[in-house]
Order: structure tokens, then C-alpha cells, then sequence
């Protein structure tokens, strides 16, 4: 079995991970109220994701 000789430092394990980039997410239109959303997530507008209403939509309170 290979066993390192001494400690490798933080710095030197990192640079294996320095070159991860991340991505924006990905916006589309919900088909319920055709607002704009991340993909895979409630509708913040109407609540809905996949055809089924998960979140009651908040209501505006006017006094």
C-alpha cells in the first residue's frame, strides 16, 4: 500500500481544485403564470412546480 512520505500542505492539495469554474443557473419560463425561474424550483410567483401548486403564492397586504 502507497503511503505518503511526509504531509502534502493545504495550499498544494488546492491547487487541484483551483481550476472549477462555476455556471449560472438556468432561467426559464414556468408554465403556469410564464414568469421567469430557476430550473428544478418552485415558481416564487405562483407557487406551482411540475403542473402541481406546492407553495401558497403570498398575498399583498394593503391597510
Amino acid at each position: 500500500m502507497a503511503v505518503p512520505k511526509s504531509k502534502q500542505s493545504k495550499s498544494r492539495t488546492n491547487k487541484r481544485f483551483a481550476n472549477y469554474k462555476a455556471t449560472a443557473a438556468t432561467i426559464v419560463e414556468c408554465p403556469h403564470c410564464h414568469d421567469y425561474k430557476e430550473a428544478h424550483k418552485v415558481c416564487k410567483n405562483c407557487g406551482y412546480y411540475d403542473g402541481v401548486e406546492v407553495v401558497a403564492p403570498k398575498e399583498d397586504k394593503k391597510d
